[in-house]
């Protein structure tokens, strides 16, 4: 064996183990892959404090107007006052008034509610313009990466980590480019290490 393939052992065995090093990290600090990030709230859009809402009650204009929902999750109505709307769907706070104003306020009461802003989503890391974004219904992280600039060159494009409410608490989750985007969520687009 002569010298010169002692070293080109020596330098091949050395790469092995650096890669090996590299892909032992890389898995140790990343979450678990997950399939979907809580796909299931995905679904209909639940309002948060930070919306802003349309009510209108038809054939009564002075109770209909533009609304926020505020820190408490209430929305505060002309005759009624506070209505809850935090976790709900527009259609359940449309029967929440309804409900309300039918209790000796308004006879037969049509409601309609509209979301006109949503709340915004953040996302930082390996991306050309982190911050937060306005949130657009049926976005999906490679949506709000494209709307924070792309990609930077040292970005890992295979996945993002998701940081969501679930039941109440913050979780963070390793998910797909494809998996949809809600408002409040936190997106980290991570840096590659090769």
């Amino acid at each position: 064996m002569t010298i010169r393939t002692a070293l080109r052992g020596g330098i091949l065995m050395v790469a092995v183990l650096a890669a090996a090093a590299l892909s032992a990290c890389q898995s140790a600090t990343a979450p678990p892959l997950e399939p979907t990030v809580a796909l299931a709230d995905a679904g209909e859009y639940r309002l948060g404090p930070g919306d802003a809402v349309r009510v209108i009650v038809f054939g009564q204009e002075q109770l209909s107007g533009e609304f926020s929902v505020d820190g408490t999750g209430q929305i505060a109505l002309p005759l009624i006052g506070g209505v809850a709307a935090k976790g709900l769907s527009s259609r359940q706070v449309e029967e929440r008034i309804a409900q309300r104003l039918a209790e000796g306020y308004v006879r037969d009461p049509k409601v309609s509610v509209e979301v006109l802003t949503f709340r915004p989503f953040y996302i930082i890391g390996e991306i050309n313009k982190p911050g937060q974004y306005p949130y657009a219904s049926g976005m999906s992280a490679v949506t709000a990466v494209a709307m924070a600039g792309g990609y930077t060159y040292r970005a890992r494009e295979d996945y993002v980590l998701i940081t969501r409410t679930i039941d109440g608490e913050k979780q963070e989750r390793r998910a797909p480019p494809n998996t949809p985007v809600l408002p409040d969520d936190v997106i980290r687009v991570p840096e590659r290490f090769f």
